[in-house]
């Protein structure tokens, strides 16, 4: 082995692979057999914690660089020049299974440009997992990036083999694809989707009758959505992911913003950066529609197409609603008072029990956990509040802005400055 071509492809191929940001917690578990190598942790994704405070990472790099497409938003399109590489499917193997006995990882996150189509690239992305699997015994975590219009075969084979499974949809309507990436087509990204859907679909089922069922993707599938490249609003990506959410079982979807990368005059100006509290917004946006019982058209609507920057969606959805608070926290329904801003899921099953055995009040609410800050304005208890003479205030946002501090400020502040 020539050490030093593989330590700089792997300086290549390692630096390629940091735009792709569909890399966290799994939810994974498969356990170590026969004496193997590795533990999937559940939370074995890229300097991810996991629930003992455990710091876990993985191997993230791309099979190769080179690529067939020249998406206008991509570092690794073909008309960039750039330095190209590419491993070997043994040296992939043999790097992740170093790297693991050195204690440096816990598993693989594993994409690739394309080398000459789909079913060739994807051929040796499941080859890596499963000589990784079958021949290292290895069962750590193991993240494949599927192909847009690999086989259903090849797909079949990566979920036996791979934890997760995920295929970016790159960008939020297939308008913007065809405007940046003329040469892919959308539907070749949701063939495999659908594919893995249905074939999870099928474990589940199967695994009812046959206890010993092979695993097919047990983290399931996820996508990445590239933000700012094209004109969408929040509204139509917030909508984008809510249908693959209904329509394809997602785990998760991830959204990253645009990075200037080429003077073209489909993108924006390379002055441009999208705001790092956009991306914030959209995943808190992402996060009440999966766990707190919000439509998409609830967060935004048409009138209102952006998200908020100065406050996170839930306070900015309380702001326009507040004829419906407030919520008395002592008879209200675990819906609503899951609406309230400052209070999390945790927090309101808390409430839920807590208030079976006492009136609750102000002091009860911070033991379980509750923001006060941002919730004494919209609850009560059953009582006269006095923070409620604020609620139809038309300035309420500005006063709860002006009375609200994080205690994440100053190293959010020191953070952004570095942009």
């Amino acid at each position: 082995m020539n050490f030093d071509r593989i330590t700089e492809k792997l300086e290549i191929l390692a630096d390629a692979a940091k735009y792709d940001v569909s890399c966290s917690s799994s939810g994974a578990k498969r356990n170590n057999q026969n004496k193997g190598l590795g533990n999937s942790t559940g939370m074995g994704i890229c300097h991810s914690y996991t629930e003992d405070g455990r710091c876990v990472s993985l191997l993230k790099i791309l099979l190769t660089n080179h690529c067939i497409y020249d998406c206008a938003y991509c570092v690794t399109r073909k008309s960039n020049d750039i330095k190209r590489a590419a491993f070997t499917v043994q040296e992939v193997v043999d790097l992740t299974i170093n790297f693991y006995r050195r204690n440096y990882i816990e598993g693989l996150f594993l994409s690739s440009g394309i080398f000459k189509d789909a079913d060739f690239t994807m051929e040796r992305l499941v080859l890596v997992a499963k000589k990784l699997r079958l021949e290292e015994n290895f069962n750590g975590y193991i993240h494949l990036k599927s192909i847009p219009g690999a086989s259903d075969e090849l797909m079949k084979e990566a979920g036996l083999y791979a934890d997760r499974l995920s295929i970016n949809l790159e960008l939020p309507t297939e308008k913007g694809l065809k405007l940046l990436a003329p040469d892919k087509n959308r539907e070749d990204m949701i063939k495999p989707m659908n594919y893995v859907k249905n074939e999870i679909i099928v474990f589940k089922e199967e695994k009812k009758l046959f206890r010993n069922t092979p695993k097919f993707a047990p983290a399931g599938q996820s996508t990445q959505l590239i933000i700012g490249a094209t004109q969408e609003n929040d509204l139509e990506i917030i909508q984008t992911a809510d249908s693959f959410y209904k329509n394809y079982q997602l785990k998760r979807v991830y959204y990253s913003g645009y990075v200037p990368i080429a003077d073209d005059a489909r993108l924006p100006s390379l002055q441009s950066k999208v705001p790092m509290v956009r991306e914030n917004r959209l995943y808190q946006a992402d996060w009440l529609m999966r766990f707190y019982g919000f439509k998409a058209d609830e967060i935004l609507d048409p009138n209102l197409p952006f998200l908020d920057l100065d406050v996170d969606p839930k306070l900015s959805w309380a702001l326009r609603n507040q004829h419906v608070f407030p919520i008395d926290i002592q008879k209200a329904d675990f819906e609503m008072i899951l609406r309230v801003p400052g209070i999390g899921v945790k927090s309101a099953w808390k409430i839920i029990e807590a208030r079976r055995f006492s009136h609750l009040n102000e002091t009860h609410l911070k033991k379980l956990g509750v923001a006060l800050n941002r919730a004494k304005y919209f609850i009560s208890y059953g009582l006269h509040f006095g923070n409620l003479k604020f609620l139809n205030n038309s300035n309420l946002k500005q006063f709860i802005l002006g009375n609200t501090k994080s205690k994440y400020q100053d190293q959010y502040n020191a953070q952004l400055a570095l942009f």
